[in-house]
């Protein structure tokens, strides 16, 4: 069994999910960290604590955190950058390997479109987890992000071991 954390930044709301898989997967935790009012700094502090916490808890294998898309915002895309990093930072220093994914790519993972909506994104986790409830918005991406990997590092491995499985 792999355990895999998911996470998708944002400087006000960061999602998270975290997913056992050994070729099905099986929901563990989901959230949403949310920053409070203030600096941007205050809130970057808060997404790498929120982060610290999680992987504490859950002591997850891998994990795969979403690229950052270009914004037609510059100063948006300079505070996901920001709130990435802190993301990145707090699963560096526990020891975990991260891969990342662009957004397109974990929509066709998930949903099979890569220009699929939020609410499709959802939908899809909700059914692939077996979940009785819709997982907020952006713990649904983290979740869709953590299956994307799962997808994909199962796909590697299997190419790795001569296409077998």
């Amino acid at each position: 069994m792999t355990r895999i954390l998911g996470i998708d930044p944002g400087s006000r709301t960061t999602g998270y999910g975290l997913v056992e898989t050994d070729g099905n997967h099986r929901c563990l935790a989901d959230g949403v960290i949310r920053s409070p009012k203030g600096t941007l700094a205050e809130r970057l502090a808060r997404i790498h604590a929120g982060l610290t916490e999680v992987i504490a808890e859950f002591s997850p294998d891998e994990v795969a955190v979403e690229r950052v898309f270009v914004h037609r915002n510059a100063d948006s895309a300079l505070k996901l950058g920001q709130a990435r990093g802190a993301a990145l930072v707090a699963c560096v220093s526990a020891g975990l390997p991260v891969a990342e994914y662009a957004p397109t790519l974990v929509k066709q993972a998930v949903v099979g479109a890569g220009r699929a909506d939020k609410r499709q994104v959802a939908f899809m986790v909700r059914a692939l987890l077996r979940l009785r409830a819709t997982p907020l918005e952006d713990a649904a991406d983290a979740l869709a992000i953590a299956i994307c990997h799962a997808h994909l590092r199962n796909a590697a491995t299997r190419a790795a071991a001569g296409g077998a499985g």
